[in-house]
């Protein structure tokens, strides 16, 4: 009796323990919150609204605005181009060769490259396509030298009975000039020329000075371009190396495929040039005209400027062919020159100049003349290929941003003469090098030669 009675209690106490602990979580619990009439939701918060004073950018239209922020980037994008242009005038002597080297190397690439793959060396393959060049050049020059020197004598002669036919002319013309008029306008060129003497004498050491940029010039082109011929590649790696990460394949490739367009572009304009040479040359010599070969060599290296090369060293032509001739052998010699102008100009330029870059006319002869403005003689032999070039690249830059190699293999501006983007069959797959940022090697970005 006394066990079952502890059991009751204890059972009892636990009740009781249960039923404050309950009692006390109940206190501790708030009771429910409602909202009075004075703090109901009257409707959406007020908007404050801060007058800011009213800046000078306010007052001006948006299109102002964009045009001033155009304008000044502009200007920025001028300065530094003049800086540039300055900055290579200064180093001309050491960029002059380097460029063109560039362009040899466009020329003669191809034929080392073809040694090399036949498992010449290197090194041998460049020397021995220099050395030839070397050959051909000094050759060539030596020829027109010897024609030059062979006819100089008759030449001379037929200059002096051409002036007196021109005199003679001049004096049965409309215009009535005597021969003591012709003879008092020789003495003042004669006297101006004594007068300029000292301008003479700065501009024939001026020349000395030119002649020894030149000799140290052609060094610098030979060396450039045996190393070009030889390491080319591994030098566009390295400098692609040199930019962030990011950057290098994209730029690497954009070079390779404006390095292809260069080297299409160059063996473009030696075959237009030959054409051109060939036929005013052809010519000259039907017509008996004196220096028939060097008018002609002179006709090839100046068809190198597109457009204008050619007209001007045929119009020498002409002249000569009136001096040596009389009128009747210079309208023979024009009517040939016109007609070969009209071959290359409907013919050969968009058969084979279309096939290696697409550029409107227009912006030939703008970069022409842009690149005589800023750098003589040399700027406008260099301003077509350097347009044609960052033609390319630019839209390569433009169509594949991150680097990837276009479908067909191709550089990105060529046309053919249809006007349609060249095609060729694809190349097969070539192995991605380990590093995805190193830059790509040249056979992923265009289609090997023997597919061409």
């Amino acid at each position: 009796m006394g066990r079952q009675h502890v059991m009751g209690w204890a059972q009892s106490v636990r009740e009781r323990a249960r039923t404050t602990l309950a009692a006390a979580e109940s206190r501790n619990v708030p009771p429910p919150f409602t909202a009075g009439p004075d703090l109901q939701d009257p409707g959406p918060p007020p908007v404050v609204v801060v007058n800011q004073r009213s800046s000078s950018e306010d007052l001006l239209p948006r299109g102002v605005r964009t045009a001033g922020a155009w304008a000044w980037r502009f200007i920025l994008f001028v300065v530094a181009a003049y800086l540039l242009l300055r900055l290579i005038g200064l180093l001309r002597v050491v960029v002059i060769p380097v460029v063109v080297a560039l362009l040899l190397a466009a020329l003669f690439q191809p034929a080392s490259a073809a040694l090399a793959r036949r498992g010449m060396n290197r090194s041998l393959s460049a020397g021995l396509v220099l050395v030839a060049a070397l050959l051909l050049v000094f050759g060539g020059l030596g020829l027109i030298i010897r024609t030059f020197i062979a006819q100089f004598d008759t030449l001379s002669a037929q200059v002096s009975e051409g002036i007196d036919e021109i005199q003679s002319w001049l004096s049965n013309s409309p215009l009535h000039i005597t021969d003591a008029q012709l003879s008092d306008y020789v003495d003042r060129a004669r006297e101006t020329v004594t007068g300029n003497q000292d301008a003479l004498t700065s501009g024939a050491l001026s020349t000395a000075t030119t002649l020894g940029e030149v000799v140290t010039g052609f060094f610098l082109v030979l060396f450039t371009l045996f190393f070009f011929l030889r390491d080319g590649g591994g030098i566009w790696s390295f400098l692609c190396r040199l930019l962030p990460r990011e950057a290098r394949v994209p730029v690497a490739r954009s070079g390779h495929y404006s390095w292809h367009t260069l080297v299409s572009y160059v063996h473009a304009t030696v075959l237009v040039a030959f054409v051109d040479a060939v036929g005013i040359g052809i010519g000259l010599a039907l017509l008996r005209v004196p220096l028939a070969l060097p008018l002609a060599a002179l006709v090839f290296l100046g068809a190198f400027i597109p457009v204008v090369g050619a007209t001007v060293t045929g119009a020498v032509a002409v002249l000569v062919a009136l001096v040596a001739n009389g009128p009747a052998t210079a309208i023979g010699v024009l009517a040939i020159v016109i007609a070969v102008q009209q071959l290359e100009g409907h013919v050969l330029q968009p058969l084979i100049m279309g096939r290696a870059v697409a550029l409107h006319p227009l912006a030939v002869i703008l970069a022409i003349a842009a690149g005589v403005v800023a750098a003589g003689i040399v700027g406008g032999l260099i301003a077509v290929p350097l347009l044609a070039v960052l033609n390319t690249a630019i839209r390569y830059l433009v169509r594949h941003p991150d680097g990837e190699p276009t479908p067909d293999k191709e550089p990105p501006g060529t046309v053919e003469s249809s006007g349609e983007p060249i095609s060729s069959p694809p190349a097969p797959a070539q192995q991605i090098p380990a590093d995805p940022a190193d830059p790509p090697p040249a056979s992923t970005s265009v289609a090997a030669a023997e597919q061409r």
